[in-house]
């Protein structure tokens, strides 16, 4: 079974200006999509669909968005950040219907998701958004839930971001969102986009950077991904177990996760692979990672 079909190294999937782009041109995928984007230079970028509802994560670096929704323009800085390990950045949720450009110098990704229910735009300051210490010992991560259902008022998209310092696992035990058991799970595409990058001040090439990702088949579909990721690479869970996401020794890892599904509930519901769920009862009796909460100095 090959894993092509379902991981792009960086640059594989570049198109429009674009470093990466996901959306419903690929066979098999229908419900989200993810733009990135490495400006050098400032640049302006076109955001001209409107039956998505989209969220602007400022990767590094700062970007003006000029927008029009409802016929009402207007414009947003988005003050952004050194990079995705210093910390939250402030994000720009575009409801559907509206259009824009982003403007700025550095790298910045849009969460998309089809939807033609409106909801307000919303401009989400770092300081606003939810930072959650997942897991403890080795399985300890950092996570930034500014765009799930608890922090954000949207039609279908769910999305989040998750540093994992150097050495620890995450999006572990491996789970599955690919059954609608109403209460127990939902049915969700997701997108991850990594990044990595050597620990603490670490002077080694960053290009070296890596960590590695696992999915695997469940009974809605077959896939297999065992993977080495470095900066720019995506991997595209439409069903099965995925996990878990490691980070080597020497390399902290962070990646996007991009959600939306067939369920008329907007809800984030998994299931763990019931050979591992038992792990999750370790993780009271150890303390949580003490390199977290990774934040800007």
């Amino acid at each position: 079974m090959s894993q092509d079909r379902w991981f792009h190294r960086r640059g594989t999937l570049a198109r429009d200006g674009w470093q990466s782009r996901v959306d419903d041109t690929l066979p098999g995928w229908q419900h989200t999509g993810l733009d990135v984007a490495e400006l050098t230079e400032s640049v302006t970028l076109p955001l001209d669909q409107t039956g998505v509802e989209r969220i602007v994560v400022p990767l590094a670096g700062s970007f003006t968005v000029t927008h029009s929704v409802d016929g009402t323009d207007g414009e947003t800085r988005l003050a952004g950040r050194r990079s995705v390990f210093t910390g939250p950045t402030d994000v720009l949720y575009l409801p559907a219907g509206s259009t824009g450009t982003i403007t700025g110098t550095g790298r910045v990704a849009v969460a998309t998701s089809p939807t033609t229910e409106v909801r307000p735009l919303r401009h989400v300051a770092a300081s606003d958004i939810p930072v959650e210490l997942r897991g403890a010992g080795a399985a300890s991560r950092q996570v930034h839930n500014f765009g799930t259902p608890d922090a954000l008022d949207a039609a279908r998209l769910i999305v989040c971001e998750v540093i994992t310092p150097a050495g620890n696992w995450s999006s572990y035990p491996a789970h599955k969102h690919d059954e609608h058991v109403p209460g127990h799970e939902s049915r969700l595409e997701e997108i991850y986009y990594f990044e990595a990058a050597p620990e603490a001040a670490a002077e080694v090439d960053q290009e070296n950077a890596f960590g590695l990702f696992s999915s695997y088949s469940s009974p809605a579909g077959e896939i297999e991904i065992n993977a080495m990721v470095r900066t720019g690479d995506i991997a595209l869970v439409p069903y099965g177990y995925h996990g878990p996401a490691v980070a080597a020794p020497g390399y902290d890892l962070y990646y996007l996760n991009v959600m939306a599904g067939h369920d008329p509930e907007r809800a984030w519901l998994i299931t763990d692979d019931p050979a591992h769920t038992w792990v999750r009862g370790t993780w009271p009796d150890q303390p949580v990672d003490p390199r977290l909460p990774y934040h800007d100095v």
